[in-house]
């Protein structure tokens, strides 16, 4: 026993050599708080998958290093029969193939020699000073990450986090144990090919969504194995499928590849608050790629250092509330 936990089936404490702050890394794995298949514990971040290939079921706790600021070991416990094979991935989970070197050395002081060194505003560098743990994950899971996302197309923040719990509390299954109480694992996509036409209407997802999460099902074996081709192929033959559009195919590879360079297009807000951290002012798609430019290769490790900046953005026009017809 590991305190109140059965031993594990697998096991490894990774010595990374470079900070990790496990929590803000796989926090965008984490769909809500509410999150069914992901969650950020006291002991611990617990992750409900099947692994890719094998499609064995694994439990994992990634437990954090003793500070998110320095190097220091991460353990790593799983349980269930996909536990080996989640253990051995650990590191591509964590990111820690994701070299963030050649970034970090734009953002050296002038006197270093070098250039670029003032691209971005104070806010955006000094946030990536403030978090040297924070990585690109990289889940090698595509359908899992392609029903989170198309569950995110053009609805509010709480359609979308109602849609996946729906999604998985009522067609995932149970995972191994000691998953915390209310933790599954998705659903295959054998049983998302079996939902009736009619139950999607009861978990607010849109005749579109339903459409393209069974077209993802349909050609679940195909898309996994996109995980082994570089995220611009995959970026490229995932819009290959209808209802799977170029923001996306961007949100998806950004969690299975770990893709540092690529940006979401066609977000309602991202443009615009890219525009004004670097400029103070909104702009459009095109304006943000120009923007993003000299960062090429890094365009979306500048992305995220923009979300934890603390910049605040503004806010036009009235809030979405879209109707909710469930009960109807």
């Amino acid at each position: 026993m590991l305190g109140s936990l059965p031993t594990p089936d697998a096991t490894m404490v990774l010595e990374p050599g470079v900070p990790v702050d496990v929590r803000l890394t796989l926090g965008v794995l984490q769909r809500g708080h509410a999150d069914p298949t992901v969650q950020s514990r006291p002991d611990g971040v617990w992750l409900c998958y099947r692994v890719p290939g094998s499609g064995d079921p694994v439990t994992v706790l990634v437990r954090p290093a003793p500070s998110a600021l320095v190097p220091g070991p991460v353990p790593v416990l799983a349980w269930g029969p996909g536990a080996p094979a989640a253990v051995a991935d650990a590191h591509r989970l964590l990111g820690l193939d994701d070299d963030w070197s050649a970034f970090d050395a734009l953002l050296a002081p002038r006197s270093a020699g070098v250039s670029g060194a003032a691209a971005l505003p104070h806010a955006v560098a000094q946030a990536r000073r403030a978090n040297p743990g924070l990585r690109l994950p990289a889940t090698g899971r595509m359908v899992d990450q392609l029903l989170t996302v198309v569950l995110e197309q053009k609805v509010t923040h709480d359609q979308a986090r109602s849609g996946w719990r729906w999604l998985v509390r009522g067609f995932g299954e149970a995972a191994p144990a000691p998953a915390p109480p209310g933790m599954l694992l998705p659903p295959t996509a054998h049983a998302v090919r079996r939902i009736p036409s009619w139950a999607w209407h009861a978990g607010w997802v849109q005749p579109a969504q339903s459409r393209a999460m069974l077209r993802v099902a349909e050609r679940a074996s195909a898309l996994e194995r996109l995980a082994g081709q570089p995220a611009g192929v995959a970026a490229e033959t995932l819009t290959t499928v209808p209802g799977i559009g170029v923001w996306t195919a961007a949100e998806t590879v950004q969690r299975t590849h770990g893709a540092p360079d690529t940006v979401a297009v066609g977000d309602y807000h991202l443009a615009h608050h890219v525009g004004e951290a670097l400029t103070g002012r909104r702009t459009d798609d095109a304006g943000m790629l120009r923007l993003l430019e000299p960062w090429a290769g890094h365009r979306q490790r500048v992305v995220r250092l923009v979300g934890l900046s603390g910049i605040r953005f503004r806010r036009f026009g009235p809030r979405l509330a879209p109707a909710d017809h469930r009960r109807r």
